[in-house]
């Protein structure tokens, strides 16, 4: 492996280098990291998208009181 190639690159020649069994759990484990991560941006949209909904309920004078208990 060359020092003077780029990451991946260095990430390929690894993935060729490893045997068939183990280019499955790799599969599986990229597949688990990609879906995490858009599991992971839905609920921050889905947060972000109810803020606004929320603060009508939250931003009111009633709730104020609790805000202090």
């Amino acid at each position: 492996m060359s020092i003077t190639q780029n990451p991946e690159a260095e990430l390929m020649e690894k993935i060729r280098s490893l045997p068939p069994d183990k280019i499955t759990v790799l599969e599986d484990f990229i597949d688990f990291l990609l879906t995490r991560s858009e599991a992971h941006l839905l609920v921050y949209t889905a947060t972000k998208l109810s803020e606004a909904a929320f603060a009508k309920i939250w931003d009111n004078p009633e709730d104020a009181e609790y805000d202090e208990l």
